[in-house]
């Protein structure tokens, strides 16, 4: 496999799984990610209840919630996939802003101060937040000025997750002493979902569901869902053999013996997804050892299972 460091060279039987792109239509949706683009207006929690009654579902969920005049890539997880999605709850953001000082403010003050705000900073929620209201540390990965018009200054940041955009503008404008506040926010990136990876509007997903009812056509729906895997793109992999795959989808925690290859930046106690050989999403976990130290473990468990996606008796029962 391509990129990934081989522990055991492994073959996967082709009686048992499947790749996710090859799923039937009903599984494909019931295990499927839209990468939405929310409109201004409605909430986070409005656009799920639309979603599911768009594509007759009884349950979604979304990727991180995003104000009601927010707009942006909004991954939403179809049926079995809601909990996955919960994956992307960690997971680093990006944003286009347009930040308003209230005087008139130098440039090349404005550049100063966001150098500062760069790398590790310290927020405290705002009062109307889902945290608790505590001063925490986020660390910003970039903040990009595009334009400075007067007042107004459209930039693009990355930054980790839990990250309040509109505090991090508020507080520029306090290290500056004219005060500020955030205009406009657009979410341009959640993990590997961005605005250039199947974004679809609720107009888009309704048509295509259309197309499928009335014309049996699966195609613009494949197109405007993705698999739930998408959802771990942006975590180290670990790939497991058939034989473990059961084992895991009951709990168990994944032993050495049952790796096949794994990503070769996976660092002790990280966050890593657990797939087969097909590349279909199995579980979730804290790797105990980094990739070198996996390579060399002979025996023992090599991650702690934390949340398992897949159902169990799709692959056989190999263990006692």
């Amino acid at each position: 496999m391509k990129d990934f460091l081989t522990k055991s060279k492994s073959f996967t039987n082709p009686e048992y799984g499947c790749a996710p792109e090859e799923r039937e239509i009903s599984d494909y949706i019931s295990h499927g990610v839209i990468n939405l683009d929310k409109p201004s207006g409605p909430t986070s929690h409005e656009i799920d209840s639309w979603v599911k009654r768009i594509l007759n579902l009884e349950k979604s969920g979304h990727g991180g919630t995003l104000d009601p005049k927010v707009t942006g890539v909004l991954p939403v997880g179809l049926g079995d996939a809601t909990r996955a999605i919960q994956l992307l709850l960690t997971a680093p953001k990006e944003y286009v802003c347009v930040m308003t000082f209230h005087h008139e403010v130098d440039e090349d003050k404005i550049r100063e101060v966001f150098n500062e705000f760069t790398g590790k900073i310290f927020q405290l929620p705002p009062v109307k937040s889902a945290v608790k209201r505590e001063l925490r540390s986020r660390n910003v990965y970039y903040s990009t000025i595009y334009e400075i018009n007067g007042r107004d200054v459209l930039f693009r940041i990355g930054c980790e997750a839990g990250t309040y955009v509109r505090t991090y503008c508020h507080n520029i404008g306090e290290a500056i002493g004219v005060g500020a506040h955030m205009a406009e926010l657009r979410r341009t990136q959640v993990g590997s979902f961005t605005e250039d990876n199947h974004l679809s509007t609720l107009q888009d997903v309704t048509d295509a569901y259309h197309f499928y009812k009335e014309d049996g056509d699966e195609s613009f729906l494949r197109k405007a869902i993705m698999p739930m895997e998408r959802a771990a793109d942006y975590l180290p992999k670990v790939v497991i053999k058939d034989s473990a795959v059961d084992a895991i989808c009951h709990g168990a925690n994944l032993a050495s013996g049952g790796i096949a290859y794994l990503s070769d930046n996976i660092q002790k106690n990280s966050i890593v997804a657990i797939e087969t050989l097909k590349g279909e999403l199995v579980a979730s976990g804290n790797s105990l050892f980094s990739s070198d130290e996996i390579l060399d473990l002979e025996s023992g468990f090599a991650v702690n299972v934390s949340k398992v996606f897949m159902k169990t008796d799709i692959y056989p029962k190999m263990w006692k």
